[in-house]
């Protein structure tokens, strides 16, 4: 299957479902989601990864259901579809998602495991390694992306409050996420060009990552 956009009903069915994250809901509108959501994310996914999945292994769409084992919210359903190209979790990764609110993309190192995170903060504290996630980070920005991740309020132990990249030090996770309000273009072929492009421009963050954080040996929790 081609991708030619996300169908007319997509942000319709995430609106529904903000409103009434119920089982009947879901049943009500299985077939809406698996037209208009499921299969444009599965065609648009198999069509990037022609590019980006060289490096950074399959693709794969989330399932929509919440594990609600340990959270006070006990709303069965995602509100949102999204879909991602990585080798494993925190290795840097391309992202992509739709919802109510539009369409997102990112990357970066998302939930860093403990052997991950001294391997970021090994890389951040040497000179040309740090330096050049300084670089990236900074030119994400000048292109209007968000840089977001867990951030420790003071610095980590072992590292000097004036070190020179104390504020990257302090990030637990790193990534950028750049958010398309829904406009036509979701429902369009374009939306692949958007997604494209966008994944280009963290290329750069996602292969640091890759070289300098890597898959984490520990089992995943």
């Amino acid at each position: 299957m081609k991708f030619a956009g996300f169908g007319e009903h997509a942000i319709e069915f995430f609106d529904g479902l903000v409103a009434d994250n119920t089982k009947a809901y879901w049943e009500d509108n299985l077939t809406a989601y698996r037209e208009h959501v499921r299969a444009p994310m599965e065609a648009l996914l198999a069509e990037l990864a022609e590019e980006f999945g060289r490096d950074f292994g399959e693709g794969k769409v989330f399932r929509p259901y919440r594990d609600v084992r340990f959270s006070r919210d006990k709303t069965p359903y995602k509100t949102h579809c999204g879909a991602v190209i990585e080798k494993g979790r925190g290795a840097g990764a391309y992202y992509v998602e739709i919802s109510s609110a539009g369409l997102r993309t990112g990357g970066g190192c998302f939930h860093l495991q403990s052997d991950q995170l001294a391997r970021f903060r090994q890389a951040v504290d040497t000179g040309v390694h740090g330096e050049a996630l300084e670089k990236i980070v900074a030119r994400l920005r000048r292109l209007g992306w968000t840089i977001a991740g867990d951030v420790l309020r003071s610095r980590p132990r072992g590292y000097a409050e004036d070190h020179p990249r104390i504020d990257l030090l302090r990030h637990r996770s790193l990534y950028a996420v750049r958010t398309w309000e829904p406009d036509d273009t979701v429902h369009e072929r374009a939306c692949l060009d958007r997604v494209r492009a966008a994944w280009r421009q963290v290329r750069d963050l996602n292969e640091w990552a890759r070289d300098h954080v890597g898959v984490s040996e520990k089992p995943r929790r």
